[in-house]
């Protein structure tokens, strides 16, 4: 076929959650109370460690960044997938189709090495304690907080502009609601193995890594807290890296079921429900699993909300 009769794609349809009317609104209405608790969770975590001088160490800061990436990771596709739930087309341009792919895996890269080194801060703060002031200062937590964002956006910005090189000339329905690497590649009339292969390396290059480190180091952590001779060095060490496991398991769990070793049987709504825990779900949860079983934390946010209540009354 000749370029001329080629007709090139110019928007995608992203089907999302296809159903019933009252089915849609009560899909709608769960993601939209999800979206609005994540942002509310998250930015009082950041109000709270940039209010409260107590929380000016870098395991906070470490978190408020974190934070700061969720809400991000959660708006570049949840506000997209509530506003299709209703729309007639469902369509997205192909540049903000592209634009959405890149800042999707750019943050969820981002988000495995900042897991990367709030595991290292936490081992240094337990298995090294009287070197960790020394070692893990504020420099340094800049240096690292720096360095996985620039890795997240560096990392696969090279094969995602390749991908969007390809010809795209239809079909143009993507049965997801969101722009993901496979069903993009699906659509391309060009073959795109190579830089699928090269695509689907890195993701699991950098998936694998982080985990790998992150296991590690808890496994140092746990050898060192089984040493404390006392209960209640116990209960401190298992509250405070407890939660950050229970996080690094349900997101690493999912993107590793997506990316890492994909199965080829598994239905296009179970695709889609595996997104959504990792995409949708682990953001809203961070805020309750990192606040929860921390005392100084509860406190700030407790100040935080008590002075948004006195703003409001006055």
């Amino acid at each position: 076929m000749n370029n001329s009769q080629i007709s090139t794609v110019t928007q995608f349809v992203l089907l999302g959650f296809p159903g019933p009317w009252k089915i849609r609104v009560i899909f709608f209405s769960m993601i939209l109370l999800v979206y609005i608790l994540t942002l509310t969770g998250n930015m009082a975590i950041i109000c709270a460690v940039r209010w409260d001088h107590r929380l000016h160490t870098p395991m906070y800061m470490l978190l408020a960044n974190f934070s700061f990436l969720e809400i991000w990771y959660v708006t570049c596709t949840v506000p997209n997938m509530l506003v299709n739930f209703f729309s007639k087309t469902k369509t997205i341009s192909f540049s903000g189709c592209f634009t959405q792919f890149y800042f999707f895996f750019s943050l969820g890269t981002t988000e495995c090495f900042f897991l990367c080194v709030m595991a290292y801060d936490r081992y240094l703060a337990i298995c090294h304690p009287l070197h960790y002031p020394s070692i893990m200062t504020d420099q340094l937590c800049g240096i690292l907080a720096s360095l996985c964002w620039l890795i997240g956006f560096l990392g696969h910005s090279i094969s995602i502009f390749f991908i969007s090189q390809l010809p795209f000339c239809g079909p143009n329905i993507i049965d997801h609601f969101l722009c993901d690497v496979d069903p993009l590649m699906a659509l391309s009339c060009a073959p795109t193995h190579t830089i699928g292969h090269v695509f689907h390396s890195m993701s699991s290059l950098f998936i694998i890594l982080t985990m790998v480190y992150i296991l590690g180091s808890y496994t140092l952590v746990l050898r060192t807290v089984l040493q404390v001779p006392s209960s209640a060095g116990w209960q401190k060490a298992f509250s405070t890296c407890g939660s950050h496991l229970v996080v690094v398991s349900l997101f690493y769990g999912t993107i590793m079921v997506m990316y890492v070793s994909p199965t080829p049987g598994n239905s296009v709504a179970m695709h889609k429900i595996i997104t959504l825990i990792y995409s949708v779900v682990t953001p809203v949860l961070n805020p309750l699993i990192y606040s929860l079983h921390n005392k100084d934390m509860k406190y700030a946010l407790h100040h935080v909300f008590c002075g948004m209540r006195i703003i409001q009354s006055s």
